[in-house]
């Protein structure tokens, strides 16, 4: 006698429908990133998605010479608003460790990102950020 049950056997009164229903695996916010800002350009006005980073960005003062003389030149490429610097688009991340280990931190341990190797991590972090030494330090933190 078989005792297996198999898929045709199942009783026809198990309501499939609501199996599972309301169950989540991930929780909501494992998929919203904490530092990444998003960024919309209306002209040469940069709106900002207000975030943590975005904040700690403002309140540091600290910039490279590199910038600093390249806010100087005022060429169209470079400019400050709201006390963000801002360079081709993205937003510049003074030179501060503890603002940019987390900038790193948040895009490689991202639930969404399923673990980035070092090209990947680098495209993602380009789309917003810039700074001097970006791809040293995504080579050091990978």
């Amino acid at each position: 006698m078989n005792t297996k049950a198999d898929i045709l056997s199942r009783k026809d009164q198990v309501n499939t429908k609501v199996d599972n229903k309301d169950v989540q695996l991930l929780k909501e916010e494992l998929w919203s990133r904490r530092t990444t800002a998003k960024i919309t350009m209306i002209g040469r006005k940069m709106i900002i998605e207000e975030c943590k980073i975005i904040k700690e960005i403002q309140r540091n003062n600290t910039r490279e010479k590199e910038v600093v003389k390249a806010l100087e030149k005022q060429d169209r490429l470079i400019w400050e608003e709201d006390r963000v610097v801002y360079k081709e688009e993205r937003i510049y991340v003074p030179n501060n460790k503890k603002i940019r280990e987390e900038i790193l931190k948040e895009n490689h341990n991202s639930v969404d990102v399923e673990h980035p190797r070092q090209h990947r991590m680098l495209k993602l972090l380009k789309r917003t950020y810039w700074w001097p030494g970006l791809k040293e330090d995504v080579k050091k933190y990978i």
